[in-house]
C-alpha cells in the first residue's frame, strides 16, 4: 500500500494541540474534508462528509500523541488514518499518514494529499490564532 507522511509545524504546545485534536467536536473547523458539520450520535461521532453521512473515532486519549483514527464510510468501507503529535521544542508537528486505498487512481490519491494539506494548514491556523473552538 502506497503511503504518504504529510506533516505542519504547529507554534502551540503539543498536549494542547493534542487536546484539540482529539475531540471530534472541533473537527468542522479544521477538517472540511470530513465535513461541515459533526454530532454525537449515541457513543459515535458522525461527520456529514461530501460523501454522505461517515463515522469518526479516534483511539482512546493517550500520552503520546497519537490521534490514530477510523472513518467509516457510507459504503461501510473503513479508513484507517494514522495521525501523530510530535513535541518540538515549544511547538510540536502534526502528522498524518495518508494511505492509498485499493482501486484508487493516482490523480484521486494527489487529490485526497492536497485536501489533508489544506486540513493540516487549516489547523495550524486555528490553533496559532489562539482561538481554538
Amino acid at each position: 500500500m502506497e503511503s504518504r507522511h504529510i506533516g505542519v509545524s504547529i507554534d502551540r504546545p503539543a498536549d494542547e494541540v493534542y487536546e484539540y485534536v482529539s475531540d471530534p467536536a472541533n473537527l468542522p473547523a479544521w477538517a472540511a474534508g470530513l465535513g461541515a458539520s459533526v454530532e454525537r450520535v449515541d457513543d459515535r461521532w458522525v461527520a456529514q462528509s461530501p460523501m454522505g453521512p461517515v463515522v469518526v473515532a479516534f483511539v482512546a486519549r493517550n500520552e503520546h500523541g497519537i490521534l490514530d483514527h477510523d472513518v467509516t464510510l457510507p459504503s461501510g468501507e473503513i479508513a484507517r488514518n494514522p495521525m501523530r503529535v510530535l513535541p518540538d521544542g515549544s511547538g510540536c508537528e502534526v502528522v498524518f499518514t495518508l494511505r492509498r486505498r485499493t482501486g484508487m487512481s493516482a490523480e484521486d490519491f494527489e487529490r485526497d494529499a492536497d485536501a489533508v494539506v489544506a486540513d493540516l494548514e487549516a489547523l495550524k491556523l486555528v490553533l496559532e490564532r489562539g482561538c481554538p473552538g
